[in-house]
């Protein structure tokens, strides 16, 4: 099989395109011919030695894909052959085939585009866990989301607009944050023109954001802490911009308010009964139309040391997927 292998911590164009044998398939396993890996910031990262999930080397990038089971391992009981699944690999996504534990691979509804299936599972699996579980996020109140329109940026609007609350789209660009608005943000803030605190002010009134999710970090990450509510939750979900906020512990003691780390990769494993349930009222809304991956660009297998680099360069909105 064809694979992107990083074989030294560098940037993504040290990655290379290399024939591999397939991958052994143990008791545990199933093996998915891959239609489609979805790419991710944190991706970058990884290849550069900069995660806080550091594989040993050589490895193949890519931790999210959907595909089409082709063989299961003989403990494996709620999968066959032919079913079509997502699955969450931690690394072996950027490839023709791979083998992945049972119990990361989730059943898809049927009829659905595998490739577009591909940009679901890490994304709205991320933003879900954030706002039910860590962020408890409530009809009526107000959700701030920061890079509004990037992969988990925009599942958080849809699925803060799905949960009842008010959303306010915060991105770096008018064209970035219509995106945005077409999904549902109720209002905008573009804070490459404007201060994020006094917009914030303004449009809540001087009361705050109830939950703020943050992937960017850095200065606007500190910069939440001086607009979030009384008993808010600011959200920690990464730090796409570079820099990890120093937070201000004042203003969370000052605001009654929690500063909330979401790792949704762990959250997965630790407690899978959990993160089933969430899945299975994520799949009911992705088959019913109501939520739905915005996926702007497919990128081949040998260009996939361009999508991280496009990734690193700030040049996606929405989600991009590697289709082998």
């Amino acid at each position: 099989m064809k694979a992107v292998v990083c074989k030294q911590l560098a940037l993504p164009e040290q990655l290379v395109i290399e024939d591999l044998p397939t991958p052994k398939v143990g008791a545990a396993d199933v093996l998915i011919r891959i239609a489609g890996a979805d790419v991710n910031f944190p991706d970058v990262l990884i290849v550069q030695g900069k995660y806080q999930m550091k594989p040993p080397l050589p490895f193949i990038p890519g931790a999210g894909v959907a595909g089409t089971v082709v063989e299961v391992g003989d403990k494996v009981k709620h999968l066959k052959a032919g079913d079509p699944v997502a699955a969450f690999t931690s690394v072996g996504g950027f490839a023709e085939q791979v083998a992945v534990n049972g119990a990361l691979c989730l059943p898809l509804p049927p009829g659905l585009d595998l490739v577009e299936a591909a940009a679901f599972p890490m994304v709205y699996g991320t933003s879900y866990h954030a706002l039910k579980q860590r962020g408890r996020l409530q009809p009526g109140e107000t959700l701030l989301v920061l890079g509004a329109s990037g992969g988990v940026g925009l599942s958080a609007v849809q699925l803060g607009k799905k949960m009842g609350a008010r959303v306010i789209a915060a991105a770096s660009s008018a064209d970035k944050l219509a995106l945005a608005q077409a999904h549902g943000a109720d209002e905008l803030i573009d804070y490459s023109q404007q201060s994020l605190k006094d917009a914030i002010k303004t449009l809540t009134k001087g009361q705050g954001a109830d939950v703020i999710y943050d992937p960017v970090g850095g200065a606007l990450g500190e910069e939440c802490l001086s607009c979030i509510a009384w008993n808010g939750r600011y959200l920690i979900i990464g730090f796409a911009s570079g820099p990890i906020p120093n937070l201000a512990a004042n203003r969370l003691l000052l605001k009654g308010a929690s500063a909330v780390g979401v790792f949704w990769g762990a959250f997965a494993q630790r407690e899978p009964q959990v993160n089933a349930q969430n899945f299975a009222e994520l799949f009911a809304w992705y088959a019913a139309g109501e939520i739905k991956p915005v996926v702007t660009q497919r990128y081949p297998l040998d260009q996939a040391p361009q999508a991280l680099r496009d990734m690193m360069e700030r040049k996606v909105s929405g989600k991009i997927v590697i289709v082998p």
